[in-house]
């Protein structure tokens, strides 16, 4: 029999606040104010590729982590919209509880990045933004059951390729750096609210691919080599 249970939240306004100082001019060469110059900044003026290395290491030193990349379009060096795409993978099997999960599926994230910098021409880029994440995934999960009173065998509870599906929001704020011709570096922190999901079985599951391990929210941050184009 199928069991659903939908939960929608609404993502807590972040509000986030950047005070630039910018110094004075010891002398001034005209009384009157400049006119203000046309921004000559093409529409579309380029785009990035990028490849997050915390879900790689992620993956090699514990139970579940992800491969992840993402395409960023750059208009006029002050908005960003970004499509980040991945793989997450989780093998777990928990020596006290014995508690095995195991999944391995696509996930995507679409949003955009705001450049909060004065001067958005600079090699430098501090940006807040926004992202609307979606998973459909399956797992494996296996516990143990009942011990038989005479015979003392313990059989296993076991549920193959239960299916899920799970929505979520995500409050971005990020550091980018210009490290050498098209190279970039930069980081993220991300905070993830859980939207809304539904499962086969068991609705609390251990690991979301995207997400991370299950909750209603939970914070997470990523580690960016990109090269702009």
């Amino acid at each position: 029999m199928r069991r659903s249970d939908i939960i929608r939240t609404y993502l807590p306004c972040l509000a986030m606040g950047l005070l630039f100082a910018l110094p004075l001019s010891a002398q001034r060469q005209e009384t009157e104010a400049k006119p203000e110059v046309n921004d000559s900044t093409p529409w579309l003026n380029g785009f990035a590729v990028s490849a997050d290395l915390v879900g790689v290491v992620q993956s090699m030193v514990s139970d579940d982590g992800q491969y992840e990349g993402a395409l960023r379009l750059n208009l006029r060096d002050r908005y960003f919209p970004i499509v980040e795409l991945g793989l997450g993978r989780a093998d777990h099997d928990d020596a006290v509880t014995r508690i095995a999960y195991k999944t391995s599926a696509p996930y995507g994230r679409i949003g955009f990045d705001l450049n909060m910098m004065k001067n958005k021409h600079d090699d430098y880029r501090i940006y807040v933004g926004l992202r609307y994440g979606f998973s459909r995934f399956k797992y494996d999960l296996s516990l143990p059951g009942e011990t038989d009173s005479i015979t003392g065998i313990e059989t296993r509870i076991e549920s193959k390729g239960v299916k899920c599906t799970y929505h979520w929001a995500e409050a971005v704020f990020g550091v980018d750096a210009k490290i050498w011709g098209p190279l970039h570096l930069g980081w993220s922190l991300r905070y993830r609210r859980r939207l809304a999901y539904s499962c086969d079985d068991i609705d609390n599951v251990w690991y979301v691919p995207g997400f991370g391990r299950g909750g209603s929210s939970r914070v997470g941050g990523t580690f960016n080599i990109s090269l702009d184009i």
